[in-house]
């Protein structure tokens, strides 16, 4: 069995800004996965893609792209990293063939006739300003360009934010067509937790600029629970297996973060399967 390359590689990445530290930050992004970067506002994503795309320096720490270390001589690693950010990165005034023309200049590898393919393919107008297109098709506009140096990592910061969900769907299968070829992966950083769960295979959970919970998705889904009792009951239940607990004029409810023990340790207990959103807000909160 071949052994699993990791695209992206943080190991203890730290940036210290004073008011806020990204601290000793590490994780992998495994070739041909989507992985789901998660957080709330503030938490340090925008600070880590950066730091991943070299556009900020590090304090300390390793990163990696493609198995080669990141450093601002590095342009040949760029050619293949596409970048779709939550604001457009072109001049409102420009066509796409404006874009095309730029381009150009940029990339090695650009394919123009790849490029207005994918315009067609996207219903984006070659010849009308940016501009004036909706924040859907800003965003498409952007994966279009992405595709059309033949990137083979997409990072990609909050694409789906704003959009509705029949446009957020048609994002989702253009990602999933994208990760089809076994050499593309996505790193892709939102706040929409139910589109990571429909489309990613792996989750990095960030908080306060430290790593909280990273792994397999569905590995993650299944291990962790929504635990429900009396609120009498909260009690008697292991603190090393809550991660938060919730007590309402209801009754008592706690996130758990070993769902198999405490089906066997409460076998009388309901127990839940855990959203990706609750287990998130979960380990924000902590215990009470």
């Amino acid at each position: 069995m071949d052994e699993v390359r990791n695209v992206i590689e943080l190991k203890d990445v730290t940036k210290d800004y004073g008011d806020f530290k990204l601290d000793r930050v590490s994780f992998a992004v495994p070739e041909g996965t989507v992985c789901g970067f998660i957080g709330q506002n503030g938490a340090g994503k925008p600070t880590t893609i950066n730091l991943i795309l070299d556009v900020i320096s590090r304090d300390a720490g390793e990163i990696t792209l493609f198995g080669q270390s990141v450093d601002r001589n590095s342009a040949a690693l760029r050619e293949d990293v596409g970048v779709v950010f939550d604001e457009m990165g072109f001049h409102e005034f420009m066509t796409g063939r404006d874009i095309n023309i730029m381009m150009k200049n940029i990339y090695r590898n650009w394919d123009e006739a790849a490029f207005f393919e994918n315009l067609r393919t996207f219903s984006l107008p070659s010849k009308k300003k940016c501009g004036a297109f909706s924040r859907g098709m800003r965003m498409k506009l952007q994966i279009a360009v992405a595709l059309s140096h033949h990137a083979k990592l997409l990072i990609m910061d909050e694409p789906t934010s704003g959009l509705d969900p029949i446009v957020r769907n048609e994002m989702i299968g253009i990602f999933r067509e994208f990760v089809m070829e076994e050499d593309h992966t996505i790193l892709l950083s939102s706040h929409i937790t139910g589109d990571l769960e429909r489309i990613a295979d792996e989750v990095v959970f960030i908080n306060g600029g430290r790593i909280v919970l990273t792994g397999n998705k569905d590995e993650i889904l299944e291990k962790h629970g929504i635990l429900k009792c009396k609120k009498e009951d909260l009690p008697g239940i292991s603190e090393s297996l809550i991660v938060s607990s919730e007590v309402s004029s209801f009754g008592a409810q706690a996130l758990i973060n070993d769902r198999a023990s405490a089906e066997k340790l409460y076998p009388g207990a309901v127990i839940e399967q855990a959203a990706l959103e609750e287990i998130m807000i979960g380990y924000v909160n902590g215990k009470r």
